[in-house]
């Protein structure tokens, strides 16, 4: 049974990981779409990857706050930063705060544990102390389906076992889950964790897949296709990741007494998937033609001579995919765009945004 949604115009909202990618995409829907209210987003605007892609994420934001009926205000600083955590919380008293600021990335964990450390754990621990201290409705944060580690088991289920990260930035997102079950059974917060599967889309995250593979690809270049083409994976158009985390915002987990008249932590955690597992050759192939379609590649482009079909990356997974049956039963909403339309509308901003740079 769905959940009754809460009307989020007139509230303040915090996105923490705005301009990053999923961030920039959640404030631009909130400023399009509530008539009244306030939306305060945060972000170190560190250099992970190109800076210039979040300026131009944070220039549409910009733009778009001219034009809305909400307050827009951008801070420029560190979830690490406690007193400018506190300082913001105790100054706007947010009704709904969402959390997708942290360091990303499996393979740069492995080199660089310190800004992990200091962004995904003390970071999300002085948002968990804000949220204690200045009470919150709801606190919506970013999870990741790294928790799964090498499960052999799919789809991957919130129910199954998710105690070996395979990463130091999977252990992170692990920690996040359990400190924000800890303070919603201390503190009475209401907080909902959501388990991205592969997101991708216009503007997104240079160190993704299928970006890497396009800038190598417009180069002239080859890439490597692991396990011969023949990997499952769920990936999840950056829309459909937006409209799962407003319809989320709009229903916290409800607060409820058990037996003993202790308060029920009012906790939860979600897997948003693409809604099918795709086949890591036809992903490819789709990209490459649009790619050629958008203009990126030329017309008489040789996909075969432009990739290597090699074997499986040690501890790496054939197949990995989200139930997501949990996220349709109680808010209503399953992944429903395609990677024909998605990688299409990639591939047409690319070709924008590369011709105008």
């Amino acid at each position: 049974m769905s959940k009754q949604p809460v009307d989020l115009n007139g509230k303040t909202i915090l996105v923490t990981g705005s301009p990053g990618f999923i961030g920039a995409n959640l404030v631009l829907r909130l400023l399009r779409e509530l008539k009244s209210g306030t939306v305060v987003s945060l972000d170190n605007m560190n250099d992970y990857y190109d800076p210039k892609l979040k300026e131009y994420r944070l220039g549409l934001i910009e733009r778009a706050a001219e034009r809305a009926d909400v307050r827009h205000i951008f801070v420029r600083g560190s979830i690490g930063d406690k007193a400018l955590v506190d300082s913001l919380f105790e100054k706007y008293r947010f009704d709904v705060a969402v959390n997708l600021a942290a360091q990303a990335g499996v393979r740069y964990s492995i080199d660089h544990p310190d800004v992990y450390i200091e962004s995904n754990i003390i970071g999300f621990y002085n948002i968990l102390e804000a949220c204690r201290h200045y009470p919150v409705q709801h606190l919506v944060y970013a999870s990741s389906s790294s928790v799964y580690g090498g499960n052999k088991k799919v789809p991957f289920s919130t129910d199954d076992p998710v105690d070996h990260p395979v990463s130091l930035y999977a252990a992170t997102k692990k920690s996040n889950e359990l400190l924000a079950h800890a303070y919603s059974k201390l503190y009475n917060i209401p907080s909902t964790g959501l388990r991205f599967f592969t997101v991708y889309g216009p503007a997104g995250r240079p160190d993704m897949f299928y970006f890497s593979a396009t800038n190598t690809l417009s180069r002239g270049g080859s890439i490597k296709i692991f396990n011969y083409g023949n990997c499952k994976r769920d990936f999840t158009y950056v829309d459909d990741i937006v409209e799962g985390i407003c319809r989320v915002m709009r229903g916290a987990p409800e607060k409820k007494n058990g037996e003993d008249g202790l308060p029920l932590p009012p906790y939860a955690v979600y897997n948003i998937g693409g809604g099918q597992p795709e086949n890591l050759l036809d992903y490819i192939s789709t990209l490459q033609e649009e790619l050629v379609r958008a203009g990126v590649l030329p017309a008489d482009y040789d996909f075969d001579g432009h990739r290597e079909l090699v074997g499986m990356q040690p501890g790496d997974v054939p197949v990995t995919y989200a139930d997501s049956a949990a996220l349709e039963r109680d808010y209503g909403f399953t992944p429903k765009i395609g990677i024909r339309e998605g990688l299409r509308a990639f591939a047409e901003w690319y070709a924008d945004y590369y011709r105008k740079s």
